[in-house]
């Protein structure tokens, strides 16, 4: 891999195989696995549309210094329109859902309903690119979903005294997100091939800044949040939206929306982890059972596996 003046990645033989971009998805699975984590402690105390607004907010005033610095100003100010209505798709409206679901469910399952995107993102393709999916991936998606209803039929992963009725409007906000991340990764691939990552990543970061800046002032917490809340948006802004986006953008551009969609099979195993040992949240056996069924609904309906079929002899 080559890297020119203004930061853009030049593929290389090596830089276009599976090693080059599988460190930058694992490293991702780690960041966006300990976002759940944070992203409870943060709404706890800050409500869901401020937390969302100041992980932003930090993200944006972490990357445009660098991105300054780097010389991509001029390409910033260049594809200000895409990367600022992408950043709406990719973060804005998916963490402001993520962090009102997590004030009923716990972060495992979040987590795991987060690794419906890949299925979100091969439904979008679909309809944007008009990339049909084989029956293969129509299996995948039925299996995928089914995995969601299973899950979503049982009150596992709720926090103590919270409804059914809760933990439904939780899950669908949960898949609403799911279903911005579809749209952003096609949207990226349409309107953004070629945008350097640090470009993309610090566009979109200002964009959800803005959309939510005026909601979070106006649902503003009336007592100030503790200093255990506001590090955990510090670690969720810097490292986990900031640095991770900017894999993000760059897994986009080496291996495809699909792969990089695929950083969702990482994340709940992360996210349980991170879950069980600070939170001590409950891993119970259903969560898994539909974990699977959704992984493997996911596995086929991204094409990273196929059912068997028949090959024709050779000549």
């Amino acid at each position: 891999m080559t890297t020119t003046n203004n930061n853009t990645v030049v593929a290389t033989p090596a830089a276009s195989s599976t090693n080059a971009w599988l460190i930058d998805l694992v490293l991702l699975g780690a960041l966006w696995g300990a976002s759940f984590l944070f992203m409870r402690i943060g709404a706890a105390e800050f409500g869901a549309l401020p937390t969302a607004a100041v992980r932003v907010a930090i993200a944006a005033l972490f990357l445009l210094p660098i991105a300054l610095l780097r010389g991509q100003g001029p390409s910033l100010a260049k594809h200000w329109k895409a990367s600022l209505a992408v950043g709406v798709f990719n973060s804005g409206m998916p963490f402001a859902l993520f962090c009102f679901a997590l004030l009923t469910i716990n972060t495992g399952l979040a987590a795991v309903l987060n690794a419906t995107t890949p299925m979100f993102g091969a439904l979008v393709a679909w309809a944007w690119f008009r990339e049909r999916p084989n029956g293969s991936r129509i299996v995948g998606l039925v299996i995928g979903f089914t995995g969601v209803a299973m899950l979503a039929s049982r009150s596992a992963g709720l926090h103590a005294g919270a409804s059914g009725n809760a933990a439904l409007w939780a899950v669908l906000a949960c898949l609403g997100a799911c279903l911005c991340y579809g749209i952003s990764a096609s949207a990226t691939r349409r309107h953004l091939t070629g945008v350097p990552a640090l470009t993309t990543a610090t566009g979109s970061q200002i964009g959800a800044t803005l959309f939510l800046a005026l909601p979070a002032i106006w649902l503003w917490p009336a007592q100030m949040p503790s200093l255990r809340a506001w590090g955990a948006l510090l670690a969720l802004g810097i490292a986990c939206t900031g640095v991770a986006y900017i894999l993000f953008f760059r897994l986009i551009e080496r291996a495809g929306p699909a792969r990089a969609l695929t950083v969702t099979f990482l994340v709940p195993v992360f996210a349980l982890f991170y879950g069980a040992v600070f939170l001590g949240e409950n891993i119970t056996q259903w969560m898994l059972i539909c974990a699977v069924v959704i992984v493997c609904g996911v596995a086929l309906s991204t094409g990273i596996v196929k059912l068997g079929g028949a090959r024709k002899p050779a000549a």
